[in-house]
């Protein structure tokens, strides 16, 4: 299971559901899905990088992110999933967060690192977006580049999981975003 079964669940879900409108939010590699679905679908019409990875037809995360390719390959089991990094990874601290993430992650399979983004037409670029930033986490070539295509940046001091750490402030954001035509 790699990036393109990714996108099609999320495509597949807004058909069946004959959901219109949607504001696609995606999280870190989730960039690489929601950016994806447009492509095959209209039913999007906002997409919210939250800290996310943004590609460009043909690029796969470890093109955008090569320092991580030798990590996850070492790291992946003999069916290609990869463990989860620790919450403290992405600067969560606080212990009962960390304990609840713990009971919660799961592996990942390598394949939706190494799959190259399918996406020719690059209809996402058409849409409003818009980028979180959590500053304290590294993703900022991502937020300008989101920036320098049109889109709009709103920074939140925080590390990777805003979800987790700062879940009013990301909340404010996402409620602007959605009010916002």
């Amino acid at each position: 299971m790699g990036l393109s079964v990714h996108i099609q669940d999320i495509i597949n879900l807004l058909e069946f559901e004959d959901l219109n409108n949607v504001i696609l939010v995606g999280h870190s590699y989730g960039g690489m899905v929601i950016t994806g679905v447009p492509e095959k679908s209209s039913r999007t019409n906002k997409l919210v990088y939250l800290d996310a990875i943004v590609p460009e037809h043909g690029q796969s995360v470890f093109s955008l992110i090569p320092n991580m390719e030798d990590q996850f390959e070492k790291s992946a089991d003999a069916n290609g999933m990869v463990p989860s990094w620790n919450p403290e990874d992405f600067g969560v601290t606080n212990p009962l967060d960390i304990q609840w993430m713990k009971s919660r992650l799961t592996s990942m399979p390598i394949l939706t690192h190494q799959e190259k983004f399918d996406a020719p037409k690059m209809k996402a670029k058409k849409l409003s977006r818009y980028f979180v930033h959590c500053t304290q986490f590294g993703m900022e070539g991502f937020a300008e580049k989101i920036r320098r295509e049109g889109g709009t940046v709103f920074d939140l001091d925080t590390g990777h999981d805003a979800m987790i750490t700062e879940p009013e402030k990301l909340s404010s954001i996402l409620d602007r975003i959605a009010s916002t035509s």
